[in-house]
């Protein structure tokens, strides 16, 4: 089959790799018909590599239709269309039960002391061969695959992998209170989602960023936003002055590593792209370089009381927090990986009762999955207004 497949920074390419087969009686094949490339993967793309092998299969937001079941596969049948969620879990381990799926005991990894597998991301996360491909083998085929209806397309569906959980649970957990107001930092694919959800539950928005087309995209749909190369120097400002001059009630920090500002972490994460994965994979989990520009920004403009939820991914272990802040302004933190499958009860129904969160036109690009270099590339310089793009076999 071809697959996307990594073979160092900024070089990622189409080959031909053999087909996945069943290997459990509980796995289910999938056919691929269409796969997203995700802010995250760009951090492989980037910044990741000590954690990576040549040939690694890449992509964890895949749809598509079952192929081949396992004979212990009772809940799906050839034909069943299928969304497949980021995070491996089993669906009845204590924290699966919990509503932690992202913490799923049966797949944690742990060598690297880390939470659930992933599919198609780094050795500190399983190293699973992952959905930008034509074939996906998928484990727990009886409680982890999302049955959706036939009818409409692929884009009503397929961000039910990863997007729309993951701003879902960032909006659940910014605790927003009834009527309040949200900031929501970086409107990528899950800032730009975030913004859509707390919209529709009826709380102010503002969203920031840098990039015209993000921008105009908030704003076609009626959010607020604040244009940060405007106001770099005094955004904070800017939004207490939006917000009765104590800020909003919650920030959402949908950036992660890659914020925009920081040089000498943007300096540190490219030095570790140079080192030997034996030098560079301890300093990765063990020193400072994240760029937490999106962070601090967030810790400034939330009012005091309120409340930061993380969905940005950040890497670094030892990077300084201005804890005498957080602790002052009595600032409420959450965050860490969704837990698809702990909300798809909640997201599901909205997908099947008309379109209130624009899945149907949220790609900005859908292209082969031979053009997947191209399309990694254009995303990372965020070139042609791209915002979303989708694979499609």
């Amino acid at each position: 089959m071809k697959a996307v497949t990594w073979h160092g920074k900024r070089d990622v390419r189409v080959d031909t790799v053999p087909d996945p087969a069943i290997e459990e009686p509980t796995d289910v094949i999938v056919r691929i018909t269409s796969s997203g490339i995700c802010g995250s993967d760009l951090h492989l793309y980037e910044v990741f590599g000590p954690f990576l092998d040549e040939g690694d299969i890449l992509g964890h937001e895949p749809m598509g239709i079952v192929q081949e079941v396992g004979g212990e596969v009772t809940e799906l049948s050839p034909g069943d269309r299928v969304v497949i969620p980021f995070n491996i879990s089993c669906g009845t381990c204590f924290m699966c039960g919990q509503g932690l799926h992202s913490q799923c005991e049966t797949t944690q990894v742990h060598e690297h002391g880390m939470g659930a597998s992933l599919f198609g991301y780094t050795k500190l996360y399983g190293q699973v061969p992952g959905g930008q491909a034509e074939f996906l083998r998928v484990p727990f085929g009886n409680t982890l695959p999302i049955k959706v209806p036939e009818g409409p397309s692929d884009d009503r569906f397929v961000y039910l992998s990863d997007v729309l959980p993951t701003a879902w649970q960032a909006v659940e957990y910014a605790d927003v209170p009834d009527g309040g107001s949200v900031c929501v930092l970086g409107l990528g694919p899950i800032g730009d989602m975030a913004a859509r959800i707390a919209q529709h539950r009826g709380y102010r928005v503002i969203g920031v960023d840098l990039v015209p087309e993000r921008l105009d995209r908030a704003r076609q749909r009626g959010i607020e936003v604040v244009d940060l190369s405007e106001h770099e120097k005094d955004v904070a400002d800017v939004i207490r002055e939006m917000t009765d001059g104590r800020g909003p009630d919650s920030v959402i920090d949908a950036v992660g590593l890659e914020a925009h500002g920081s040089p000498g972490a943007k300096i540190a994460q490219q030095i570790t792209g140079f080192l030997p994965d034996a030098i560079a994979e301890p300093l990765m989990q063990k020193a400072g370089v994240d760029r937490l520009h999106a962070f601090y920004l967030a810790i400034d403009i939330v009012r005091r009381g309120g409340t930061i939820s993380v969905s940005g991914v950040y890497g670094g272990m030892a990077d300084p927090l201005p804890f005498l802040t957080i602790f002052d302004k009595q600032i409420q933190l959450r965050m860490g990986q969704a837990n698809v499958k702990r909300w798809v009860p909640e997201i599901l129904p909205l997908l099947q009762d008309g379109d209130p969160l624009g899945t149907d036109d949220f790609a900005t690009h859908r292209v082969p999955l031979e053009q997947a270099p191209q399309a990694y590339e254009m995303f990372q310089k965020k070139e042609d207004g791209a915002v979303k793009v989708l694979l499609q076999p």
